[in-house]
């Protein structure tokens, strides 16, 4: 399907209500587990195990927001095959067809995805961090950590573009030509059968990009937000 054929420049955004209904909620529960998690075990480990209590705090922090992520997802990868023309459409056609359960499917997948992402971004994150702050003797800016959290998002997004793959075939259900997809192992196979390896790395150049960009955004607005309430209270 051509550019003009899937909707133009409109097509591009179709899924943004979707995808932003659950960002937030979803970043909110991430965060929430993922500094809690962090606080106790930096506090028990010495430094030379902060890189693991950082991969663990940011598995924890994962498995907890995608109870959020996973369902609006499913309406958005919905939403921008075109399966469903508006969001409350895609909703009942979910619930219809497999129940509260289909709103979970791909559940496991995107646990495999977001947890090795996780496990790249945020010791990259995290370390960058430190070693520019004892670099230029003081805490770094909200743009600084920006700067960092994309380098890491970028990085992971790249590495991890394989299981975003695999996820993204699952929550559509079938293929171009109608055929379902059973199970992870199955989609994974059918996938090699297409294009080898290669095929696992489709579109790794714009994740790349728009995760770099958006772990910019997203880890300087973070900051900004954590240095101002820290402020106030």
């Amino acid at each position: 399907m051509g550019f003009a054929q899937a909707g133009g420049f409109k097509g591009v955004y179709n899924g943004v209500f979707a995808a932003a209904s659950g960002s937030a909620p979803g970043a909110a529960l991430f965060f929430a587990t993922y500094e809690a998690a962090k606080y106790k075990l930096t506090n028990h480990f010495s430094e030379d195990y902060h890189f693991a209590c950082y991969m663990a705090s940011s598995s924890c922090g994962e498995v907890a927001a995608c109870w959020i992520r996973v369902p609006t997802e499913n309406v958005k990868q919905k939403l921008q095959a075109g399966i469903y023309k508006s969001g409350r459409e895609a909703w009942k056609g979910i619930k219809e067809a497999r129940g509260y359960r289909g709103f979970y499917v791909g559940y496991v997948t995107t646990i495999m995805r977001e947890i090795p992402f996780s496990f790249i971004q945020f010791p990259i994150y995290e370390g960058l961090k430190k070693k520019w702050s004892r670099w230029q003797g003081h805490d770094v800016s909200p743009l600084q950590s920006a700067l960092c959290g994309s380098i890491g998002g970028g990085f992971s997004a790249a590495t991890t573009t394989p299981f975003d793959v695999v996820k993204t075939r699952m929550m559509l259900g079938k293929d171009m030509h109608g055929v379902a997809y059973a199970g992870t192992l199955s989609t994974i196979q059918r996938i090699h059968r297409e294009g080898g390896v290669k095929k696992f790395f489709s579109g790794v150049g714009p994740r790349t990009l728009w995760i770099g960009l958006g772990g910019c955004v997203f880890f300087g607005a973070y900051e900004s937000c954590k240095e101002m309430l820290v402020d106030v209270l």
